[in-house]
């Protein structure tokens, strides 16, 4: 496997492994905004054939939260690692949140057991086909610390701006 920045001609095949994989599907504009705004927090991994078997889309915002897409269990944890690094050393970033499937229990597993994520409040009706959604962060703080992973300057524009 190969884990990298993901580039403008890669959205495509994002969109697909999504469309594969996920029953939420999003349009190019989506994948666009995302790859174009925040380049630096987009990742994809890779098969030994050069396939796109994963990604995480990720931004930068004041409030709020957004979806990140995981795929396998262990490429996932890389995948958002790898992913918060970045936010820690680009933006200063305090948090990561996101939305997952109350039913998405593999899902679950990973983010509560592996990437310490909390549950922080549940969303009655989130998705399309009326399903609930846990939102969930992960503190970077101390992860970033743990990791010995350097936030960007803290007098910068971005000093206190969250991720999600």
């Amino acid at each position: 496997m190969n884990i990298r920045c993901a580039k403008t001609e890669d959205l495509i095949n994002m969109q697909h492994c999504n469309l594969l994989c996920l029953p939420e599907n999003y349009q190019m504009k989506y994948y666009m905004y995302h790859g174009l705004s925040w380049p630096q927090l987009s990742y994809v991994a890779e098969d030994e054939k050069g396939k796109i078997v994963g990604y995480v889309l990720a931004k930068v915002i004041c409030k709020g939260l957004d979806d990140m897409f995981l795929q396998r269990l262990g490429l996932a944890q890389k995948l958002m690692d790898q992913t918060a690094a970045a936010m820690v050393e680009a933006f200063n970033a305090k948090y990561v949140s996101l939305h997952v499937r109350v039913s998405n229990r593999a899902a679950l597993n990973l983010y509560t057991q592996a990437l310490k994520f909390q549950i922080y409040e549940i969303e009655p009706k989130y998705y399309a086909d009326g399903e609930d959604a846990y939102a969930m962060k992960r503190d970077l703080v101390q992860w970033a610390k743990q990791e010995d992973i350097t936030p960007a300057d803290a007098d910068s524009f971005f000093k206190g701006v969250v991720a999600a």
